[in-house]
């Protein structure tokens, strides 16, 4: 066996015990390895989804990390990056079993967007806002901020509530860094996660941009009342540090 061979069959263990032990190569060095390997996964996984971890029990949240392991091929060791390789891997690669709950995606997502406004860098380029810089700069969502939209409300899942049936209508949410650092976390109006939503798709807008397009999508709403209500969900936002200019 060439060493290409032998370092396959080194990775096929690792992912998956059930492959066969790499020839020349101790039973137990190889167990020692794969724990090393494996344990390392499992707590990136665990510390990036504690709610979704806490609804299985140990055992279920092995196999299901297992199965990602196994399966998945990551292409980074970074902390964040698999983490975002996992939810990939819900997404697109798993089959959901019994034990996993009608909103696993909608929750793992949610929980990944935590992770990601949490580890995020707010550019120098990006400046907050007065009010009279949102009526003259180009208007942005901060890099630092994230917009959502769940048909469960993932917020409040927790061991002791675990919804069975979406809601009737879906829910919008902003994730967002404070002034401290800290990730908070702001339940949207359907009119503001669009504004949100606009700006996140368009990089950049000037509040007569903004105000335009609002208006194609609400044409019977009076322009007087639909700017009034516009600046100020603008200048609600821009105090929180959501929306900034450039």
């Amino acid at each position: 066996m060439d060493f290409k061979q032998v370092q396959q069959s080194f990775i096929d263990y690792i992912r998956d015990p059930q492959k066969p032990v790499p020839s020349g190569v101790p039973l137990e060095r190889m167990q020692v390895y794969r724990e090393l390997f494996f344990n390392n996964v499992m707590g990136f996984v665990s510390n990036a989804f504690p709610v979704l971890k806490s609804l299985y029990s140990d055992a279920q949240w092995q196999a299901l990390v297992q199965a990602f392991f196994s399966q998945h091929d990551c292409k980074s060791p970074i902390f964040i990056d698999i983490a975002w390789e996992f939810l990939q891997f819900l997404q697109f690669e798993y089959s959901p079993a019994e034990s996993d709950p009608p909103f696993m995606l909608e929750l793992a997502h949610y929980e990944w967007l935590e992770l990601r406004v949490a580890t995020a860098q707010q550019t120098s380029e990006q400046v907050l806002l007065s009010k009279e810089d949102i009526l003259q700069l180009n208007l942005c969502l901060a890099t630092t901020a994230c917009v959502a939209q769940y048909q469960y409300p993932v917020q409040q899942i927790r061991q002791d509530y675990r919804p069975e049936e979406p809601l009737p209508q879906p829910v919008f949410f902003c994730l967002y860094q404070d002034e401290a650092g800290e990730v908070g976390f702001l339940q949207l109006t359907p009119l503001s996660a669009q504004v949100l939503g606009y700006l996140a798709e368009q990089g950049q807008r000037r509040l007569d941009d903004i105000l335009n397009w609002l208006q194609g999508i609400y044409p019977h709403m009076q322009p007087e009342i639909l700017t009034q209500g516009c600046i100020e969900l603008l200048e609600q936002l821009a105090v929180k540090g959501i929306v900034r200019g450039i």
